[in-house]
């Protein structure tokens, strides 16, 4: 397999409506390019990314065909919105659950104990022939920490 890093990513494009100085609501084509590769949070497997505003709270990534990431924890709790293609994220318990376009999930998984086999947190890994690009939403304070299946109603 190659190396999933070898290509930087192209641009996502998305529809911005907007109101112009005539009061008047439009619409327009954009892209959202400039993807660096980093990582989220300490410990992390590296990943395209593309902060939508200066604070990062939100911004695009872009998993390519191949991308693993080892067992780890969120580092801080966030909302995972799969835009195009697929992943998979193993609890664990065992459990993979496989998400594509159109699918969320809730990222809590801070304060696990590791396993006597090393694991702690989740694998998370790309799915499928396509890249899978995602929007991120999250806090840099503990308001979402610990918060358990059904606070979000």
């Amino acid at each position: 397999m190659s190396d999933p890093f070898s290509l930087a990513p192209q641009p996502e494009t998305y529809w911005h409506l907007w109101t112009g100085a005539d009061g008047i609501s439009r619409q327009q084509q954009c892209t959202i390019s400039d993807f660096t590769l980093g990582q989220l949070g300490p410990g992390d497997s590296p990943q395209f990314s593309r902060p939508l505003f200066d604070q990062g709270n939100a911004f695009v990534t872009y998993l390519p065909v191949g991308w693993t990431a080892d067992w780890h924890e969120n580092h801080v709790p966030k909302w995972i919105y799969v835009l195009r293609g697929a992943w998979s994220v193993q609890s664990m318990d065992g459990q993979i659950v496989t998400m594509r376009a159109g699918e969320y999930s809730f990222g809590g998984d801070q304060g696990c104990i590791a396993t006597p086999e090393g694991h702690r947190g989740h694998l998370s890994a790309q799915v499928g022939d396509e890249p899978c690009v995602q929007l991120i939403i999250q806090r840099h304070d503990d308001a979402w920490r610990q918060a358990p299946p059904g606070t979000f109603r």
